[in-house]
């Protein structure tokens, strides 16, 4: 019975650092703000301005599945310490199996918990603006950035948070040249940041014909968008705006008018676009909120202020200094230079499974291990 000691023994000691976890996580503010966020939707006045009020349904969602992670946390370690007991009392080998699968699962869940108490920057709980950019190469690096494109959609859409494309521009053959995607939910940003940098592929190119190894890197550029109640002076003066045609993939979003706009900071040399919508008013207000955000993020680079909360690593964007690679031959292995982590099924990492490196990445952070150079 010595194991089931030693089990109890773990699980008692588990308990400070459960209790702790709810407090880092705010779970009492939490059930507060979904009590007040329910009694506002229960107003008749709520459903008048559909867009708000889908937002704060969604919210609600969001928060409320929050408190149910903690929640479930909390319980699964409730029960686990009731089973041990039960099988000391009774000396009840049995049931040795379940308790050391249910332990390794609790300690699983309990490290993914925490390390959402790690995302408190003044924007980690903001939805996400990710942009890509292909880097030299062509055809290559635009197949690339497409790729990525599409690993981040279903990454999202494994954590349940919705995407929208803002701005597209497609590649000369094949690919993306760029691409801006909203990602919106919880913590979007406070997890996406951990993506901001190089990416390196290194491949058998399917667009060569004798078949010889490519490398090629697209840019991952991450901001948090911010909400309408922050405030940022901008002076009309120093806009330039542009209107064009829509022009989405494969044809997609493409109109005969002129409703996609592009906005230029003429003061800071910062260009934003959006032609999400077909309504040039709404694609106007999306692009002023990314123009926003990233004056925001400029404002606090200067200051020398939250600079790691917005722009994670703070490392020169440039081709050769990329935080991951990506190798598709002559083995598969996927590896992230800040942290060292790695995996070999190269597949589910093009297929959204990317937590782990998200998770070693705030893990090395908060412990202040990330590898720099």
């Amino acid at each position: 019975m010595l194991e089931f000691e030693q089990y109890r023994l773990d699980l008692q000691a588990m308990e400070d650092d459960i209790l702790e976890l709810k407090e880092a996580l705010n779970i009492e503010k939490t059930k507060d703000e979904v009590k007040e966020l329910e009694e506002l939707s229960m107003k008749p006045e709520f459903y008048n301005d559909l867009e708000n009020s889908q937002k704060t349904m969604q919210k609600i969602k969001q928060l409320k599945a929050k408190i149910a992670r903690y929640e479930k946390l909390y319980s699964d370690w409730e029960d686990l310490l009731t089973l041990v007991d039960l099988a000391i009392a009774e000396e009840d080998t049995s049931v040795l199996d379940e308790v050391k699968q249910s332990f390794e699962a609790l300690k699983d869940n309990w490290e993914k918990t925490r390390l959402e108490a790690l995302l408190k920057g003044a924007y980690d709980k903001n939805n996400a603006i990710i942009t890509l950019h292909a880097g030299a190469g062509g055809t290559e690096a635009q197949d690339w950035c497409e790729m990525l494109l599409r690993m981040y959609q279903r990454w999202a859409e494994r954590r349940g948070y919705t995407v929208t494309t803002l701005d597209y521009l497609a590649g000369d053959e094949a690919g993306v040249k760029s691409v801006t995607i909203l990602v919106e939910g919880l913590n979007a940003y406070g997890y996406a940041k951990c993506e901001k940098g190089v990416h390196r592929l290194v491949r058998i190119s399917p667009f060569d014909a004798s078949g010889r190894r490519h490398t090629s890197f697209a840019s991952v550029e991450v901001m948090p968008e911010i909400d309408d109640d922050i405030e940022v002076n901008i002076n009309p003066e120093d806009l330039k705006i542009d209107t064009y045609r829509s022009s989405g993939a494969g044809g997609q979003h493409v109109n005969k008018t002129e409703s996609a706009i592009r906005i230029t900071h003429i003061p800071t040399g910062i260009v934003v676009s959006c032609q999400n919508e077909r309504s040039q008013h709404k694609n106007r207000e999306t692009a002023m909120k990314m123009l926003k955000s990233k004056l925001i993020e400029l404002a606090e680079r200067e200051q020398k202020e939250k600079i790691e909360d917005l722009k994670g690593v703070q490392k020169e964007i440039a081709w050769g200094s990329q935080i991951r690679s990506y190798v598709f031959h002559p083995y598969n292995l996927v590896k992230d230079h800040r942290t060292n982590y790695e995996m070999g099924n190269i597949q589910a990492v093009m297929d959204g499974d990317i937590d782990g490196f998200i998770n070693a990445y705030l893990k090395a952070s908060s412990l202040g291990q990330l590898n720099l150079k």
